[in-house]
């Protein structure tokens, strides 16, 4: 039989590329497993079911990469977020939503998996893919892919960070928040944050931030009037401009530093019931992709 064509390969990359972003959380990379998947099914003569013989392939090199990265960050410093893709603000509805997109929430709760457990959580659950080819994924057998499935499920439901808020009421709550933050009144700002809510910077050791997670409306709140008060004290022209993260409402704090730079943070909420129950600030510049907005 001929090899595979382009445009064979084409009509599965949005799907593989939605899978490879949900197991790795970093859209670079994604993109990079697809395309290393299109290389090896490229050399293929013969493949009758394409569809679960790139979900295969995919898989494993996801899996390849997820044993990689859980020893380098381990020795990354203070708390680690994926990268942020931030997008213009477009009016929600001419706002395209991509197939891969997922919210930071989601991503920060696969974090918490090992890598056996997301590959198979994020296959079963997410994309229907039966337990016979998750274990030829993962190399086991179906029982033991089921095993890690169940157990990805159940560490993602004790560990999850609830949002179940569309963008149009993630903007509200998020408008609230900064209006309750700049308020500089604690309980204002506590008013409008889950019982359980958690805060996580990500400076990368580049930029200051809080190293642990912050947990509770009270510390989370301190904490956060604590940098408008302290960290930002030496901003001039500071601006907070509404932008998207993976096509959720988030906010992109510029203003100029001493040293020159103008990017300072972007961060974006979970939210439910009207409450932030996650917030997500990426300081990292490194890990700041701004693309139209540059």
């Amino acid at each position: 039989m001929p090899s595979p064509t382009a445009s064979e390969f084409e009509v599965h990359r949005p799907y593989l590329t939605a899978v490879a972003f949900r197991m790795l959380g970093n859209r670079a990379e994604a993109e990079d497993t697809v395309q290393e998947a299109w290389l090896r099914f490229a050399q293929q003569q013969d493949v009758r079911e394409a569809r679960a013989w790139l979900t295969t392939v995919t898989g494993r090199i996801c899996l390849d990469q997820l044993n990689s990265a859980r020893v380098r960050r381990t020795s990354y410093p203070g708390e680690w977020l994926p990268a942020f893709v931030v997008d213009p603000d477009a009016d929600p509805a001419v706002h395209i939503e991509r197939a891969d997109q997922v919210s930071m929430a989601l991503l920060v709760v696969l974090e918490r998996l090992t890598p056996e457990q997301r590959v198979a959580f994020v296959l079963h659950d997410a994309f229907g893919v039966p337990f016979e080819e998750v274990a030829a994924v993962l190399e086991t057998t179906p029982a033991a892919a089921r095993q890690h499935a169940s157990r990805g499920r159940k560490a993602a439901a004790e560990g999850g960070i609830r949002h179940t808020a569309d963008p149009a009421e993630q903007r509200r709550v998020l408008a609230a928040f900064l209006a309750a933050a700049q308020s500089g009144d604690v309980r204002t700002l506590a008013a409008v944050l889950a019982p359980d809510v958690v805060a996580i910077s990500d400076g990368g050791g580049v930029v200051r931030s809080a190293m642990r997670a912050i947990h509770g409306p009270d510390r989370v709140s301190r904490f956060f009037l604590g940098v408008l008060t302290n960290q930002l004290a030496d901003v001039h022209d500071m601006s907070a401009e509404p932008v998207l993260v993976e096509g959720g409402a988030a906010m992109m704090l510029r203003g100029s530093r001493p040293d020159g730079s103008r990017l300072l943070a972007v961060f974006t909420v979970a939210v439910e019931n009207g409450l932030i129950t996650g917030i997500f600030t990426q300081q990292n510049p490194e890990k700041v992709l701004l693309g139209d907005l540059e």
